[in-house]
């Protein structure tokens, strides 16, 4: 009896914390502690209240939360009670929707589960392809760990600011532009926690005046983290776009991307197979250099349309590096063709009467 006694003065809100850091929110691979959602610990002998608190759509959220922080606090040894305090607040609870976009009629995200994808070309070249489908468009990079669409829209001037303190988006090819490559030494390295990286999304939803857009393109970074959560949670989504290669590796992660996209409740709109074929301009040879075809397959194995495949062409990167996207380059192009065949499918799975 002694010993059990001596156990259970020795547990400390550390432990307890420390015991915390095992729960990871659903579908994603952090934490609950490290995206500060829990808001106080108290431990009385063997007694633990925690107290958690967050934001989200997802009905499942709250219970699976709850239920795991309950079974790992339990786990301590001298834990004799655990009472969890939950809080889950809906998105527009959070921060007020008029504040977040409130002039933008479709929002939508373009991910992959890995990097190296091509996810960022399929962003800029979706976006000019969908203005060309008579939209008003605007581009958020929100790819903060790399931001690349500053470059690859060939923008060089800083945004502007009012005197309201709203910083005016940049505009290329009547493109609205927004990255965080504007604002920082290129060759600079983003070293930032996800709590910064967190409050940088938030910062472009609210301080940049997209003014009216018919829809909003957000490059993601790769993986499922804290962009994707600061998004998910603040912003009603209207669907995600999935960009992966046809090798093994990539439609692994597109996967978890996809799944991760609908336990958050966004619609996924469809998967885009990048680099999916290359065909010789001498010739006309066709060769499946990353496999054929995995794009359509992933897609029909998770039930998700499959939006379009775009070939490998050395112009798309050669397009990209000079800061106009083939689309502009080369609208005759086979590549620019998909891209625009991409975008009149996402247009038709938002239901937006276009074609």
């Amino acid at each position: 009896m002694g010993n059990l006694e001596e156990v259970r003065v020795a547990l400390t809100q550390e432990q307890v914390r420390e015991a915390l850091k095992q729960v990871k929110f659903p579908g994603l691979s952090r934490d609950i502690v490290s995206f500060g959602f829990v808001k106080g610990i108290s431990v009385s002998g063997g007694e633990v209240q925690v107290e958690i608190s967050f934001a989200s759509a997802n009905p499942e959220a709250g219970p699976r939360i709850e239920a795991d922080a309950r079974r790992a606090v339990e786990a301590l040894p001298g834990v004799t009670k655990v009472e969890v305090q939950l809080s889950v607040q809906a998105p527009q609870e959070a921060i007020p929707r008029r504040r977040l976009l409130a002039g933008v009629k479709l929002k939508v995200a373009v991910a992959s589960g890995k990097g190296g994808v091509g996810k960022s070309t399929v962003a800029a070249n979706l976006a000019l392809a969908l203005q060309q489908q008579g939209l008003t468009v605007g581009l958020l990079d929100a790819d903060i760990y790399g931001p690349s669409q500053q470059m690859m829209m060939g923008a060089s001037e800083p945004p502007r600011v009012t005197a309201e303190g709203r910083v005016l988006p940049v505009e290329v090819a009547g493109i609205r532009v927004m990255s965080l490559g504007f604002l920082m030494d290129p060759d600079t390295p983003v070293i930032w926690r996800g709590p910064m990286v967190m409050k940088a999304i938030q910062q472009f939803l609210e301080d940049v005046e997209w003014g009216e857009l018919d829809c909003l393109v957000v490059d993601l970074p790769p993986g499922t983290g804290d962009a994707q959560l600061t998004l998910t949670q603040q912003v009603p989504l209207d669907g995600a776009v999935i960009v992966t290669t046809p090798q093994d590796v990539a439609l692994i992660d597109a996967r978890k991307g996809l799944n991760m996209f609908r336990k958050v409740n966004v619609p996924v709109l469809g998967v885009v197979e990048n680099m999916s074929v290359f065909v010789c301009p001498a010739c006309g040879h066709r060769s499946e250099i990353f496999k054929k075809d995995g794009g359509r397959r992933t897609a029909e194995q998770l039930e998700a349309p499959f939006l379009g495949a775009v070939p490998i062409d050395p112009e798309i990167v050669v397009a990209s590096d000079a800061g106009v996207p083939i689309v502009l380059s080369r609208p005759d192009s086979q590549a620019a063709r998909a891209f625009q065949e991409i975008a009149q499918a996402v247009l038709r799975q938002l239901g937006s009467g276009r074609s």
